[in-house]
């Protein structure tokens, strides 16, 4: 399959966009987490850019992207801007399937729930990245059937599993520490590490240093911003998560309860870990495609589709 690499001009940056799969077919668009890059979505892109016409791009910081000179260029808003920058160069006017991983799938939720994108978004498949408001809020007891008014307080203890495992995200706020460690061995220990608590074995990235430095901006330019001042944000496409229930970093708790910010929103509880995008890719695109394929619209029979493609994970 032929690939082809963009250059993407976003405000004060310029993003590496990497499409493939027929011109004609129905766009997904794939974000990474950290620390990764474009690169993670390699083994999903391959099961899908047959059907679909892939596209992937480096986040800000990241990869072949730029990396922007402030810490507060790294803001989701900036984010979502981003996003629409390329998907602009590359589907038009055309609605997309949109999909996140880790800090991908935190970025998006921007997108979801921004009234500029209502009716770009055909569906999102978000894979173990919550939205920070809808995140904060709960946690504050806010009740999500009704924005507007406070909600009785949750039981002293609730979510404390979930602040357990985020341990990372504290330690990724303090000064100096965080670079010192990526920088004395922590990335050239980071495939270890993924092949000792995930069982994979990832290809080399020759960005990896500047996806962990740079990518450190992520959480300190927006988690305490969310925490002390989330928004009462509601997604306007349909949303399903596929949820790892062995994740190490994000618990299934966050994926529950969230029908007053979403609506009717489909989970899928998977026996898998947090990088189950490089473990099982043929699972992630099957449950990607399915879901696609519900929320299609002027291509074809999805239902011949759907059957079609249970029939692939049924063989897998």
């Amino acid at each position: 399959m032929i690939r082809d690499a963009l250059s993407v001009e976003t405000g004060d940056v310029r993003l590496a966009v990497y499409v493939s799969g027929p011109r004609d077919a129905p766009p997904i668009l794939l974000v990474h987490g950290y620390p990764d890059s474009a690169r993670v979505w390699e083994p999903v892109r391959a099961q899908l850019d047959t059907r679909y016409r892939v596209i992937a791009y480096d986040v800000r910081g990241a990869g072949a992207s730029d990396a922007p000179a402030t810490r507060n260029a790294y803001r989701v808003d900036r984010l979502a801007a981003d996003l629409a920058a390329v998907v602009d160069a590359t589907c038009g006017p055309q609605p997309f399937h949109l999909v996140g991983h880790d800090w991908g799938s935190i970025q998006s939720w921007e997108a979801v729930t921004d009234p500029a994108f209502k009716g770009r978004i055909a569906s999102y498949t978000s894979i173990s990245g919550p939205c920070l408001d809808h995140a904060s809020l709960n946690l504050r007891g806010d009740d999500a059937t009704d924005p507007q008014r406070k909600a009785a307080k949750r039981p002293f203890g609730r979510g404390v599993r979930q602040t357990l495992k985020s341990w990372y995200i504290f330690f990724f706020h303090l000064p100096w520490l965080p670079e010192l460690v990526w920088r004395a061995g922590g990335v050239r220990m980071w495939p270890l590490w993924l092949r000792l608590t995930e069982r994979v074995r990832p290809a080399h990235d020759p960005a990896q240093m500047r996806n962990a430095i740079n990518g450190l901006n992520l959480y300190r330019a927006n988690f305490i911003d969310k925490l002390l001042r989330p928004r009462a944000r509601r997604a306007h496409a349909p949303v399903q998560f596929i949820v790892p229930l062995r994740d190490r970093y994000v618990g299934p708790e966050l994926s529950l309860g969230l029908h007053g910010w979403l609506g009717a929103y489909e989970r899928h509880e998977i026996d898998a870990g947090h990088w189950v995008v490089l473990r099982d890719p043929a699972l992630i695109a099957a449950s990607i495609e399915r879901f696609v394929e519900q929320h299609r619209t002027g291509h074809g029979d999805p239902a011949a589709s759907t059957a079609a493609l249970n029939a692939r994970a049924a063989d897998a």
